[in-house]
């Protein structure tokens, strides 16, 4: 979930309202306070409200539900001549663009590091890490319109934003960070997608960077925004919530027309959707009149009006996320007010119990702990660095996810003990003994994707050894399952030879253990040996 930083002082300003109010309302709206730290406030939200990224879109939200100001925030935008000319060349590349132009605005130091942390959000959410959508804030006094989205060759040169030398974009994609990082999105064809103003001078080259030229400063008046990427609908909700919060931040909006191959200009009006007051009050145990809902959406900054048979609402651009009635639903609960609702027990009068399998993870982690051993929880994602890289093992089989957001959350696990491997390889300097373990789900992939149940412990100290692990699952097979264990020697990618065996419950083998080979250890920088073991466990006997 991504953080950002707010100001009380800014949100007091923006709403009229004390701290004390603001501080109790932010968790309505779906906002998790982190942390504060005087006038600074860090919140977690959620990625389908980009608009939240900035104090102005969270402000924007206080307003409606301290009653401030309701109903929609309408986007005027006034017509202009600017333009936006796309060329046949970029269709392959990265096909579409769209841009604002915002003018008469302050910019501040505090503004620009809002504008930063927006633009970041709206990278890694809607633009999949800029390659869905990108975006590009420049200063709009140093652009000649109108500006020309075509392409050029790995020659062209510029000075990129950040250098006062002029690169070649092929030394730009190679030397700079953010090229290397970026760059890639882009393939590797002979042409790159270019920004061009009439004056022939480079604007940007998406999604890497822009040029320095145009460069956000705080003697800057006027603000020209555009947004290039894969998929039409993306960019206009990107530009969408950037409009929002710059006509939230006071600038005003003037339109940037689009034309070429599959481009035009973007449609920024609102949308429309109804929903009945039976689906409302059945959904929320509620009682309200058509009236009443009415109220708590303008207070969710919806409008919205009682018709014949249903209640009209009317959807500003930026908000992509409400996607159908039960969407309006949340919304008249949040306008209504989460903590005046009031919890009531179900009319069910079946008799709940609690699921064998979970009884069963419950005793191994009662007799782990009994053994001296912490209890780990990480992630079911993990990254092929951790599960393969580091282990030494082959990355053929593993189960990927597509457009993760974070790279360390790329593939699904399908052992547990590289996890407890970073879990130690982070905590080098804590005390030893450490002693850990962790009972969850890891993924296999044969024809479908299948899981299982696995327990994984590892000891990591100057003497840690096969006998001492082996004690510890002895002690875990006897107490949990009332059983005994055998062991047969193996070999196994990620233990010492001869030092490895397989374990055997009721003639059965269910998993390994061994001490560690000091490869991984090394991939994982572990200075002290470490001995471990994991088995599968059957939930459902």
């Amino acid at each position: 979930m991504p953080v950002v930083e707010l100001s009380y002082g800014r949100l007091q300003k923006m709403t009229g309202r004390p701290k004390k109010e603001i501080a109790y309302m932010l968790p309505y709206l779906g906002l998790d306070i982190e942390s504060e730290d005087g006038d600074a406030v860090r919140i977690e939200y959620s990625p389908n409200r980009p608009d939240y990224s900035t104090d102005y879109g969270v402000a924007l939200s206080l307003q409606g539900m301290l009653g401030v100001k309701t109903g929609m925030a309408k986007l005027r935008i006034k017509k202009s001549t600017r333009f936006i000319r796309a060329k046949p060349a970029v269709s392959k590349v990265r096909p579409y663009v769209t841009g604002i132009a915002a003018v008469g605005g302050r910019i501040n130091d505090a503004m620009i590091k809002q504008l930063m942390s927006m633009q970041e959000d709206l990278h890694m959410g809607l633009g999949r890490n800029r390659v869905k959508a990108s975006v590009g804030i420049h200063d709009m006094d140093r652009i000649a319109f109108p500006i020309t989205y075509g392409s050029a060759t790995r020659s062209h040169r510029f000075v990129p934003l950040g250098s006062n030398e002029e690169m070649s974009v092929s030394d730009i994609l190679s030397k700079t960070t953010v090229g290397q990082e970026y760059g890639y999105i882009l393939g590797n064809g002979p042409r790159m997608p270019l920004l061009l103003d009439a004056a022939d001078n480079t604007v940007s080259l998406p999604p890497v960077i822009n040029a320095a030229s145009t460069t956000v400063t705080t003697k800057t008046k006027n603000l020209f925004v555009e947004v290039t990427g894969l998929s039409k609908g993306v960019i206009e909700n990107v530009l969408a919530v950037i409009c929002v919060v710059l006509q939230s931040a006071g600038f005003s909006l003037e339109s940037v027309g689009v034309s070429g191959v599959r481009n035009a200009t973007p449609d920024l009006g609102p949308k429309k959707m109804a929903v009945t007051a039976e689906l409302v009050n059945q959904m929320l145990g509620l009682h309200l009149s058509s009236q009443q809902i009415v109220s708590c959406l303008k207070k969710s900054r919806l409008d919205a009006s009682v018709s014949k048979s249903s209640i009209e609402c009317v959807i500003p651009p930026y908000r992509f996320d409400i996607f159908g009635p039960m969407d309006l639903v949340e919304e008249v609960a949040l306008g209504y007010g989460i903590d005046n609702l009031e919890p009531a027990l179900s009319p069910s009068q079946t008799i709940g119990s609690k699921d064998p399998g979970s009884v069963l993870l419950g005793a191994v982690s009662s007799v782990m702990a009994g053994l001296g051993y912490m209890e780990a929880l990480n992630s079911s994602l993990s990254s092929a660095k951790i599960l393969y890289e580091n282990m030494g093992r082959d990355s053929s089989a593993m189960v990927s996810v597509l457009d993760s957001k974070s790279q360390e959350h790329t593939v699904l696990r399908d052992s547990i003990l590289p996890g407890l491997l970073d879990c130690l390889s982070r905590n080098i300097h804590e005390p030893y003994p450490q002693r850990l373990f962790e009972t969850g789900i890891v993924f296999g992939r044969n024809n479908t994707i299948s899981e299982s149940v696995h327990l994984c412990s590892v000891t990591s100290h100057d003497g840690a050894t096969y006998t001492e692990i082996k004690s510890a699952l002895q002690g875990a097979v006897s107490g949990v399952f009332g059983s005994t264990c055998a062991t047969r020697t193996t070999s196994h990618h990620s233990m010492t030879a001869g030092r490895c065996a397989e374990i055997i419950i009721d003639g059965k083998s269910c998993g390994v253990i061994g001490e560690v080979s000091r490869e991984v250890l090394e991939n994982f920088k572990l200075r002290e040996p470490v001995s471990a073991f994991e088995m599968q466990i059957d939930t459902d006997a």
